[in-house]
């Protein structure tokens, strides 16, 4: 439990130097955007080759996975219902707050808790390589088309997250990951050295735009930013729950592995890319900021309730 809080704990003080030299004026609103796009397009896809690759594929089919699948498609789905009818938001605004409601913080928060809360990082595999080969390719390409103003045909839908970086560097994870091959040194250390700027850089873009973007909601509607964050900390892990225990069977440490999963806060790089196309992206930095906060008792409760 000590590691839980640690790891939010580690979050909150890099997004708060973000927030302190953007009040010490040592930097300005332009870095934040700066710190976004070097992450997006540089540092986010050298990370995801390492992750990938130490990945095992494998695990992608565990009995877990549909269980995810349901609870991601749960509350984004309930999300682009409402947001269509009640707040007329665009496509690419559906996104970023389907995205916000379901896509969970899998990497740099995910994998320590798997290993230290659950006994075994691995556990986390499934719902990161769903979001990395399935969920994320989706979303940019509909991000992509809304930018441009067309509709996105099913040839597009298909190809044209293949010419992302993040999706790019996702796919030679994966290759790497199912050949067992590995990059010489003389590659493998830079693009080491260049993903692990990814995390912190999220988290000081994120600080930054705390500090000098919008105030807290913003121009958010204070019952569409409730509205994502309940259905992160409280609709999601329910569903896993439920389709986990109730319709799949699953039970002790299996059942705990996938509501764990599903009870982790909103994912920073979906501020990355709200930054990026311009789509919600104050609904996307509230949403983290408030499920990140309020996951840490939620996960306390899950692991209270199913650890035994």
């Amino acid at each position: 439990m000590e590691t839980v809080i640690l790891g939010f704990a580690t979050i909150v003080a890099v997004i708060g130097v973000g927030a302190l030299v953007a009040h010490l004026g040592v930097v300005d609103l332009g870095a934040q955007q700066v710190l976004s796009r070097i992450a997006f397009f540089v540092a986010s896809p050298a990370l995801l080759v390492t992750t990938v690759a130490q990945a095992d594929v494998s695990d992608v089919l565990s009995r877990g996975l549909a269980a995810t699948v349901v609870a991601v498609v749960v509350p984004a789905g309930t999300y682009m219902l409402i947001a269509r009818w009640r707040w007329r938001r665009s496509a690419g605004e559906q996104v970023i707050g389907a995205l916000s409601s379901s896509y969970v913080n899998a990497g740099n928060l995910g994998l320590p808790v798997a290993a230290y809360v659950l006994g075994d990082a691995a556990l986390v595999a499934p719902t990161l390589l769903l979001q990395l080969l399935v969920l994320q390719p989706l979303a940019l390409a509909v991000l992509d088309a809304d930018v441009r103003g067309t509709r996105p045909s099913v040839s597009e839908v298909l190809l044209r997250p293949f010419t992302n970086p993040l999706t790019i560097g996702t796919l030679v994870g994966l290759l790497l990951s199912i050949t067992g091959w590995r990059l010489p040194p003389l590659v493998a250390d830079p693009v080491e050295l260049i993903g692990a700027m990814a995390v912190p850089g999220m988290l000081l873009a994120y600080g930054i735009s705390l500090r000098l973007g919008p105030g807290f909601g913003g121009d958010v509607p204070p019952g569409e930013l409730a509205l994502t964050s309940a259905l992160k900390l409280v609709v999601q892990p329910l569903v896993a729950y439920a389709v986990a225990h109730h319709a799949l069977g699953l039970s002790g440490h299996a059942l705990l592995a996938v509501v764990v999963c599903a009870s982790l806060p909103t994912a920073q790089n979906i501020f990355v890319h709200a930054t990026r196309y311009d789509r919600s992206s104050t609904l996307a930095r509230d949403t983290i900021l408030v499920t990140t906060t309020g996951a840490v008792p939620v996960i306390m409760l899950v692991v209270w309730a199913l650890g035994g």
